[in-house]
């Protein structure tokens, strides 16, 4: 780019601005997000893709995975060894 009579390198904004181009892989991928929640947002409510993306999980949760210390020690007992 010419400025005041020096030349000087465009910046991305300054070459994205004319053609209101997405400038970041964050917004492209905000924009697909939105798309895919419109689209299931128009989903008939019979639809098993709309009851899963709106359903909540029940139950209960799985444990907690232990610690390699945990383990070290639990496999110590196993063996019956006396600490």
């Amino acid at each position: 780019m010419v400025q005041q009579g020096l030349c000087r390198t465009a910046t991305n904004q300054e070459l994205r601005e004319p053609h209101k181009e997405l400038d970041t892989v964050a917004d492209i991928k905000k924009k697909r997000s939105l798309e895919r929640k419109g689209h299931l947002a128009r989903m008939h409510l019979g639809r098993v893709v709309k009851k899963i993306h709106e359903s909540k999980p029940g139950g209960r949760m799985a444990r907690p995975r232990l610690r390699w210390m945990e383990a070290a020690e639990e496999g110590i007992r196993g063996m019956k060894v006396k600490s």
